[in-house]
C-alpha cells in the first residue's frame, strides 16, 4: 500500500509509504490520501490525525515528477488531497521525518501543528522546474512565516533546515528522530482531553477568521459559541467542572 492508514482509539495514523521514492506522491498516492482524509473526516470516532512518511529520509519529497509528468503526460490528474485537508476541521499533526519539499511541504502547510525531526529540510523547488507550487504553497507559506523569507523560498527554490524552520515559525517543535512520533502522540493525547466539537469549532473559527475582517471573525466566533452551548458536551463539561471529575465527551 502506498499510504498506510491505522486507527488507534481516537487517533488516526496516516503514513506515506513510498520510501524508495523518498515518499514522493504519484497520482495514485494523491488519490489514496484524498480518500483517507475523507474517511478520517467522516468517522466520528477519530478526533486527531498524525501524518508522516515511512523511514528517516523524507516526509514527502513532493510529486513524483517522472511518474506524474513524464510517464503519464497529458493524462488528467486524479483527486487532490489539498482541498479536503484545507477544509478539514479535525486537527492534523505533521510528524516531519525528513525532507518536506514541493508538494510535501504543501501537505505540511495544510496541517495544524508541525513537529520536525532535527534533520528535516523544507523547500518549494517548483520554480526550478518552470512551475509554481499548485497545492497552496504560494498562499499558505506567506501567511505562516515572514513575507520576505516566504518569497525568497518561493523565488529561489532553496531549502531551509529544521532549526531555521523553527525560528521562522514554519514548524512548532524540533526533536530528535527517536522522539518524533512520541511528541506527536503527546500533543494528540492533550487534544483528546478536550471536547471534540469544541476543538472542531475552534479550528473553524481560527482558520476562517484569518481571511475575515476582525468584526466578521468575531461574529463567526459568537455564532459557533452559541452552537456549542446547545450541545450535550457543553453541559457535561460544566457538570464535570462542578463535580471535580474528568468529563465524559460524547461528541454531541
Amino acid at each position: 500500500m502506498k499510504v498506510l492508514f491505522e486507527k488507534k482509539g481516537p487517533v488516526a495514523y496516516v503514513t506515506i509509504n513510498r520510501p524508495e521514492r523518498l515518499n514522493a506522491c504519484d497520482f495514485e498516492t494523491y488519490g489514496m490520501l484524498t480518500d483517507i482524509w475523507i474517511e478520517f473526516r467522516d468517522d466520528p470516532a477519530l478526533r486527531v490525525a498524525i501524518f508522516t512518511g515511512v523511514g528517516e529520509r523524507a516526509f514527502c519529497a513532493g510529486s513524483d515528477i517522472k511518474s506524474n509528468y513524464v510517464d503519464y503526460a497529458g493524462q488528467e490528474p486524479p483527486k487532490s488531497p489539498y482541498p479536503i485537508m484545507y477544509d478539514l476541521y479535525k486537527p492534523i499533526i505533521a510528524a516531519i521525518n525528513g525532507h518536506a519539499n514541493g508538494g510535501g511541504l504543501e501537505q505540511v502547510l495544510a496541517c495544524d501543528i508541525r513537529v520536525a525531526a532535527e534533520h528535516a529540510q523544507f523547500g518549494l523547488g517548483e520554480v526550478r522546474l518552470g512551475w509554481l507550487p499548485g497545492g497552496g504553497g504560494t498562499q499558505r507559506l506567506p501567511r505562516l512565516i515572514p513575507l520576505g523569507r516566504a518569497l525568497e523560498m518561493l523565488y529561489t527554490g532553496n531549502r531551509i533546515n529544521a532549526e531555521q524552520a523553527l525560528r521562522l515559525g514554519l514548524v512548532d517543535y524540533v526533536v530528535p528522530m527517536s522522539e518524533l512520533i512520541s511528541k506527536c502522540e503527546e500533543i494528540a493525547a492533550e487534544i483528546c482531553k478536550s471536547a471534540p466539537l469544541a476543538v472542531q469549532r475552534i479550528k473553524r473559527a481560527a482558520l476562517r477568521g484569518l481571511d475575515l475582517p476582525l468584526a466578521d471573525g468575531l461574529k463567526l466566533e459568537r455564532e459557533l459559541y452559541r452552537e456549542l452551548l446547545a450541545t450535550e458536551d457543553s453541559r457535561e463539561g460544566a457538570r464535570a467542572f462542578a463535580e471535580k471529575r474528568p468529563p465524559q465527551w460524547k461528541g454531541r
